[in-house]
């Protein structure tokens, strides 16, 4: 499938019915995926330690397999505009101050509160969804620009709301705090396997047949299991706990976040592909890792698992409407 950039841009306000209807049909095995995934630690009683190892095995191996085989032809891909970053964080910064400022007139949240509800409305799965997302509707052009956003979403998202946390508790920042958040972001291994496989790239040499062909066989499991271990860490949340802030933060996240990064891309003029990417990494679901934000800062667990399965639900339909606008 060819990259969005490919093809001439259309309307925003008159998607044609086919083109909603081609991209639901290529999401709608990757949502299956999900739900299987959902089915089998929900219903056939697949033990917690299995989900926890296969997600292992995913975020270890076949997920980082799979980006330092890409990365490693980045030397040859299109120029990637670096001006996505601008769009894509400026675009965060923008939507977390909105979102901050509806959990504190709309449900009275402390600056805690605030701080976790507004980073859950711009921190994207962009893992265990948005790789597979991107790969089978836009193709594999727009893969190097989403993973320059994916190097510094972690460490630029998890800075910010530690910032915003310390700040909000005791009026000071620790330089601890934010040392530790680059050292986590810097080993984990999907950043590490994008900055490898780009370093790689860059030398000019070529992996032995072997390990080409190992790393291959690897990255063919990455999207089939990310997308089940995303539906199985689904099962373990529910949707009762905080289903309000859960549905203000959802609408946030999947509408506004989108829209105001679209308009900053457009203001920057990014290329298609670039444009293409940043916006469809806003539109992802909530991303997991805010889960482990509420839980390190004792704030807003039950509404942020909430928002986990709201979002990915939701997104089921919303992914297929913003891709064919996009096209």
């Amino acid at each position: 499938m060819r990259a969005a950039g490919a093809r001439a841009p259309r309307s925003l306000t008159a998607a044609p019915v086919p083109a909603f209807a081609a991209v639901a049909a290529l999401t709608a095995p990757l949502f299956l995926l999900v739900f299987v995934g959902y089915a089998l630690s929900r219903w056939g009683r697949w033990p917690k330690v299995a989900s926890d190892a296969l997600s292992r095995f995913v975020f270890a191996v076949a997920i980082p397999a799979f980006l330092f085989r890409l990365m490693s032809d980045f030397p040859g891909q299109p120029p990637v505009d670096a001006m996505l970053l601008v769009a894509y964080f400026g675009g965060a910064l923008v939507t977390f101050a909105l979102a901050r400022a509806v959990a504190a007139w709309g449900f009275g949240m402390d600056g805690v509160g605030q701080s976790i509800f507004g980073v859950g409305t711009v921190f994207s799965n962009t893992v265990l969804l948005g790789i597979p997302l991107a790969k089978v509707t836009l193709g594999d052009a727009v893969l190097p620009p989403m993973s320059l956003v994916i190097v510094f979403n972690a460490l630029v998202l998890w800075t910010l709301v530690t910032v915003s946390v310390e700040w909000a508790r005791n009026r000071e920042l620790s330089a601890r705090g934010l040392a530790k958040t680059a050292a986590g972001v810097v080993t984990n291994p999907v950043v590490a396997a994008i900055l490898l496989g780009t370093a790689f790239g860059y030398t000019g040499l070529a992996l032995p047949g072997f390990a080409a062909e190992t790393l291959g066989l690897m990255s063919q499991a990455a999207v089939p299991l990310s997308l089940i271990v995303l539906g199985m860490g689904l099962a373990e949340y529910g949707i009762r706990d905080g289903w309000r802030p859960a549905a203000a933060l959802a609408v946030v996240k999947l509408a506004v976040f989108p829209l105001v990064v679209f308009v900053a891309a457009r203001a920057l003029a990014l290329p298609e592909r670039e444009l293409s990417a940043v916006v469809m990494l806003a539109a992802l679901p909530v991303g997991a890792n805010v889960y482990l934000m509420a839980r390190e800062f004792a704030a807003l667990e039950g509404p942020v698992a909430a928002s986990l399965v709201l979002t990915t639900l939701a997104a089921a339909v919303t992914t297929p409407v913003l891709l064919s606008l996009l096209r």
